[in-house]
């Protein structure tokens, strides 16, 4: 049995601007992986038949799939509703995808193609076999590129990388088709329901007790569109005119040291600089 599976799921090639781009990051997002500190993982991307995909090292491996593009991909091109609902199905079924292919995985961690992990998570499993699982409430926004890590403090709201899972809890069913795409969309396709799903049944997560991942921001490729966290946190007006708020703000940023890199950047050349 693998201690931790680590699940990405790529959009469909033809809902990518610029895949080269995707490219380049997931390779970085791997690498941030492979650096974990214990070595009972295995990684899996799931992506669309055809889509050209970075050379993997031997822990990961790719699960290929034939879904069609989401056809509301971009945010704007329907009501937002309906942009989410569909971009949960499109992940969701993405996730499961890999998910049946890892069912003697222990635990699930559900990582978004261009972001970073911490190299401790995999130990800190190791060391808490027996607990349902965490939400990383702490982590850091990075600006693509940038020098400065922001620490968030509700950052399981915030980005889709911040679930680690025992995977008995998720009640994966034997065969894809006997999924529901309501349960696909809940429990796969989105990051802020399943924790409270789980508490309702007796099944809560707790804190992972350290910052444990990296949401990058402000880059071409960006489906969430989530603007700079310069812009974000201090260059608004907003922001400027709430002085107190500013300086606790100014307060969370952090250069982006030696240490963060070693910790959620990897060990390889493509690294951030």
């Amino acid at each position: 049995m693998t201690l931790v599976t680590f699940i990405i799921p790529v959009r469909h090639q033809d809902n990518a601007r610029d895949w080269s781009r995707l490219k380049a990051n997931l390779t970085q997002t791997v690498a941030s992986i492979s650096n974990q500190t214990n070595g009972d993982w295995r990684g899996i991307i799931v992506a669309n038949e055809g889509a050209d995909l970075p050379d993997l090292p031997e822990k990961f491996s790719a699960v290929r799939v034939t879904f069609p593009p989401n056809d509301l991909h971009e945010l704007g091109k329907g009501s937002k509703e309906d942009f989410l609902d569909a971009f949960r199905a499109d992940k969701g079924r993405r996730v499961l995808s890999g998910m049946l292919n890892a069912t003697d995985s222990r635990f699930f961690m559900i990582v978004d193609d261009d972001d970073f992990v911490s190299s401790r998570i995999v130990q800190h499993v190791s060391d808490n076999r027996d607990a349902n699982g965490w939400t990383i409430d702490h982590g850091y926004i990075w600006d693509d590129g940038g020098s400065f890590l922001f620490g968030h403090d509700d950052f399981s709201h915030l980005c889709g990388t911040s679930l680690i899972i025992r995977a008995d809890l998720y009640q994966l069913p034997e065969r894809f088709e006997e999924a529901s795409l309501d349960w696909i969309k809940s429990m796969l396709g989105s990051h802020v329901r399943i924790a409270s799903i789980l508490a309702q049944r007796g099944a809560p997560l707790t804190k992972l007790p350290f910052r444990g991942a990296v949401y990058r921001v402000a880059h071409g490729g960006s489906h969430s569109q989530a603007p700079s966290l310069l812009r974000q946190y201090f260059l608004n007006r907003g922001m400027l005119t709430k002085p107190r708020r500013w300086l606790r703000n100014l307060r969370k940023l952090r250069v982006l040291g030696e240490g963060h890199r070693r910790e959620f950047f990897g060990k390889t050349r493509s690294n951030p600089a």
